[in-house]
């Protein structure tokens, strides 16, 4: 595993693409070798902002959402030649899902700006849109309401974190009618400080769950697919974004760690035990009476993650927040 030695934490400025070249972040057996120059694009063509959410279509492609309104949307092959680009609407793409659909497949784009989720072919057609939930009763406005992400179920129910906005969690079945709301801001188990991410966990298909993320409380929270709280997955130290599923894992992109400081990012990595077993970038996973000691991070290979991808070979892809208009960072399992 590389050193924290290789570059101090108190640095601000961007690495150049062959820093970590030789460097294997990780631990046990989920380690990697850095690409930081996966994706690079020109940037007066294919400018990024905040380069948010990345997901992976049957074919192979990696997809990225920005809030770039000048291409919204990246596709790449693995290698990160840029295959196609589309989006000029979504001034405040923040969450991307993917969901396959009797056998075609759509993207699902939370926007922070137009507060409503946007359905899409792959190719940027808009199928259908999710307004503000004015129904529920929550809401006075749809400025109080700002999704940043969305979740899909097997029978084609979707749920929408509100994560930015009331901290509520939405429930529609798949034609788009509400079914549930739950949640809300509060300190309470059963509630969320900041609601970012959200997934359906069916690692287990006789138990499957909705796995939310409580970032400002350092918390994975559990609950029904009917809403009902079930337990927390406390992570000490760790700001995680949304969960994703590959296998028997759970792959998170923590934006922050340690106190909260800026640009002290890495990725945490569950086992099907729900066991955080590697923080590439981040402090050694250890446990203390089954209590998670605080992480933080401990290599400056990532400021800001906001997502993580991961393809069939679990290679990881890293889309960065706030990361100076940098690309996705690739992450070879070795």
């Amino acid at each position: 595993m590389a050193t924290a030695g290789l570059f101090s934490l108190g640095s601000t400025t961007a690495l150049s693409h062959d820093y970590f070249k030789d460097a294997i972040i990780g631990h046990g057996s989920h380690r990697y070798k850095i690409d930081m120059a996966w994706g690079e694009l020109n940037r007066k063509q294919f400018p990024v902002k905040d380069c948010h959410e990345m997901v992976q279509d049957a074919k192979g492609r990696i997809i990225l959402l920005t809030n770039h309104t000048q291409n919204n949307v990246l596709i790449y092959d693995k290698s990160g030649k840029l295959l196609d680009a589309w989006g000029k609407e979504y001034p405040g793409a923040h969450g991307l899902t993917l969901h396959d659909e009797n056998g075609e497949e759509f993207l699902y784009i939370a926007d922070n700006d137009r507060h409503e989720v946007i359905k899409t072919t792959l190719e940027g057609k808009v199928v259908q849109i999710f307004p503000y939930p004015k129904e529920t009763g929550k809401y006075e406005n749809k400025e109080a309401y700002i999704p940043t992400e969305t979740a899909i179920a097997s029978n084609g129910d979707l749920y929408v974190s509100d994560g930015y906005g009331s901290q509520y969690i939405i429930h529609y079945d798949s034609q788009g009618n509400l079914k549930n709301i739950f949640g809300g801001q509060g300190d309470e188990p059963h509630l969320f400080h900041n609601a970012h991410g959200i997934c359906i966990d069916d690692r287990d298909p006789k138990n499957v769950v909705v796995l939310i993320t409580a970032r400002q409380q350092n918390k994975l929270k559990r609950f029904t697919l009917e809403g009902d709280y079930i337990d927390s997955i406390d992570l000490p130290g760790a700001y995680i974004c949304r969960p994703v599923i590959h296998n028997k894992h759970i792959y998170l992109a923590t934006i922050w760690s340690g106190d909260g400081s800026e640009g002290t990012g890495f990725i945490s990595i569950l086992d099907e035990n729900n066991t955080l077993v590697s923080a590439p970038g981040g402090s050694t996973p250890k446990y203390e009476n089954e209590t998670l000691r605080p992480m933080h991070q401990t290599l400056r290979v990532f400021r800001h993650p906001h997502d993580v991808c991961v393809d069939e070979d679990e290679n990881l892809y890293v889309a960065q927040w706030n990361s100076w208009g940098t690309y996705p960072i690739k992450l070879y399992r070795v």
